[in-house]
């Protein structure tokens, strides 16, 4: 299809995904499509990972990017691209400027993990030139298209583009070959809304009784305002902790195609997001970025309707750098409801830590954090304390023994400012 039939339908068909498969066939990893035991045992139902985690940036972005800057190959070489990006699209518009020979300059939020910029540097090579502004993918962008204009460069919009959901969408083409029985349910991220345009366009029209389902960040529900409120719209404040769905506001194309296609939409806390990233790390050796793992967190809240199912999750990313694992482990205790923190009015005497650690900390409790500092000529010190639970029913428990052994205390787990402050 030329541009000019893109523009005339101002939307992306079937034909168009075909295309770009074929750009593209030689260029991407042809992802595998892994029935997974575990998740198909505990759901009752057979459930199939699309592992573009395996991806050559690790991302489904590559495809996108690749495509939109291969249509328009020679403009690009004259003057060169520009993009804004929280880090995976980023990789894949450097993987492609190193690969056809492009200079592209990158804009990324100064927030993005150090993990994605050394990868965009890696993958680009010395055709791209990396500069770090904004606190979100949306400042970033304000400055990248300031940048196409004053330099003359080529935007190359992460999600809101024809041709960039045209190649997302062979992610659902590999999909469909590869399956041998037809697909109930399809759970994949929403972030601008580029890879659920792009797959739900080539699902829908080849498998109309497949449900669609997006998943996206509960601070960043981006997509589910927009829908709910019949038009895009733009959130006043995100939760940037799911950074590679963490969007503002949605791509206007994307939120034609979604309101078509996507037959739900749901919103999953981040902490939940948390615990899935360390279930599919722990249990089945996969590491997912947090963009990637929200499918699977999505799977408990559908655990009645996917029962005896043919359900596909589409792990989009795995970026994900270890220096956040330990804040990955604590959000996700903290959401389970294994890790309270209090603060307890310890008596400034001898025996006194003694007498807590005996007569309140149970026999499967665990101290994470213990600071407390001798306050003089006073009765009582304030200490704070994190304890990690085996069990969340065992909350109760540990709240009575604190009272029946006298020790005063704040959950601090219940008093968000207080919680900000202090952890």
């Amino acid at each position: 299809m030329t541009k000019a039939a893109y523009s005339d339908s101002k939307s992306v068909q079937v034909e168009d995904i075909l295309i770009a498969n074929q750009f593209l066939k030689d260029v991407v990893v042809h992802t595998p499509l892994q029935r997974n035991e575990r998740l198909s045992e505990k759901y009752d139902c057979h459930v199939y990972i699309k592992r573009e985690d395996l991806q050559h940036v690790r991302s489904f972005k590559l495809r996108g990017a690749f495509y939109k800057i291969k249509r328009i190959e020679n403009g690009a070489r004259e003057k060169g691209i520009v993009c804004a990006s929280a880090g995976n699209h980023a990789q894949g518009v450097a993987y492609a400027c190193a690969q056809l020979g492009i200079s592209g300059k990158i804009f990324m939020p100064q927030t993005t993990p150090k993990q994605k910029v050394n990868q965009v540097e890696m993958f680009g090579r010395n055709f791209v030139e990396i500069i770090l502004v904004g606190d979100t993918f949306d400042d970033s962008s304000v400055h990248a298209k300031n940048c196409a204009e004053v330099e003359s460069r080529i935007f190359i919009h992460p999600f809101d583009d024809l041709d960039i959901i045209a190649g997302q969408g062979t992610v659902a083409l590999e999909v469909m070959n590869d399956i041998e029985e037809p697909i109930d349910f399809i759970f994949a991220s929403i972030g601008g809304g580029g890879l659920m345009s792009g797959i739900s366009t080539y699902i829908k029209n080849l498998s109309p009784a497949t449900k669609m389902i997006g998943v996206e960040p509960e601070g960043a529900a981006s997509m589910k305002a927009s829908i709910e409120n019949g038009e895009v719209t733009t959130l006043n404040h995100i939760d940037k902790f799911v950074d590679g769905a963490a969007v503002q506001c949605v791509g206007s194309h994307n939120f034609e195609i979604c309101r078509k296609y996507v037959d739900e939409i749901v919103s999953i806390p981040e902490g939940k997001v948390c615990t899935a990233i360390l279930t599919l790390y722990n249990e089945h050796a996969i590491i997912a970025e947090p963009a990637g793992a929200l499918p699977i967190a999505a799977l408990d809240f559908y655990k009645d309707q996917i029962k005896g199912k043919s359900v596909v999750c589409v792990i989009s990313g795995g970026n994900n750098d270890i220096g956040r694992m330990q804040e990955i482990k604590e959000k996700s205790l903290l959401y389970e409801g294994l890790l309270h923190y209090f603060i307890i009015n310890f008596p400034q005497r001898a025996g006194a830590l003694r007498q807590f650690l005996d007569n309140v900390l149970g026999p499967d409790d665990d101290i994470t954090t213990f600071e407390y500092t001798k306050k003089h000529n006073k009765e009582n010190g304030p200490g704070l304390v994190g304890i990690e639970l085996k069990r969340k029913e065992d909350h109760a428990g540990l709240l009575q023994r604190m009272e029946k052994s006298g020790f005063h205390f704040t959950e601090v787990n219940k008093d968000s400012t207080l919680f900000e402050l202090l952890i």
